[in-house]
């Protein structure tokens, strides 16, 4: 089995700026923010989200999909949505057209830093199930989260491989793919 987990470094290369490239938007993304200060958190989300809405997948989130790759992801870009997979989404997405000026009341659009983050859990499970033998496709994720750093770590303590692909994802991908096939994964 291969199940693939990515962060923000899988979207790059569709024109998506990292959180760690834009700290005056991640400084932003807290529930105290959002309740002290909604009309500018509305904007962030606004701004956010244009910055998202014409992006398209790039040949990573496309080979994943044509793999049937099992996704897990702390991206709210959707590109993995737009590619036609299945994925769970740890952090949320991001509002509706119409939430938009109300994006300050919700909850898991997307999750901030204070917030419960419901996917977690199933994250957890789903890597606890690995098997020595499977692999554990890590994408464009820093170490910078504990939930990264976790679900590492329970892959190598379940005998998974954990491949990593931190840079240039849409030409890798699909060759790291057409490899593990070669061998029957």
């Amino acid at each position: 089995m291969i199940i693939a987990f990515t962060g923000a470094g899988i979207s790059k290369q569709s024109g998506i700026s990292t959180f760690m490239e834009q700290p005056e938007v991640r400084e932003k993304l807290f529930r105290d923010y959002a309740n002290s200060h909604p009309l500018e958190y509305n904007e962030v989300i606004k701004e956010l989200k244009a910055s998202m809405v014409n992006a398209l997948p790039n040949d990573a989130h496309i080979a994943l999909k044509e793999y049937n790759i099992p996704i897990i992801t702390m991206n709210i870009d959707g590109l993995h949505e737009k590619a036609g997979s299945d994925v769970l989404s740890l952090h949320g997405t991001l509002p509706s057209d119409d939430e938009l000026d109300k994006a300050y009341l919700l909850y898991n659009k997307p999750v901030l830093y204070g917030d419960p983050a419901p996917n977690y859990v199933k994250a957890y499970k789903i890597i606890a199930n690995l098997n020595p033998g499977d692999v554990l496709l890590v994408i464009g994720c820093s170490y910078h989260t504990a939930i990264a750093c976790d679900l590492r770590d329970i892959a190598k303590s379940r005998g998974a491989t954990v491949i990593e692909i931190n840079d240039d994802a849409a030409s890798k991908v699909r060759k790291v793919l057409e490899d593990l096939n070669r061998h029957n994964f």
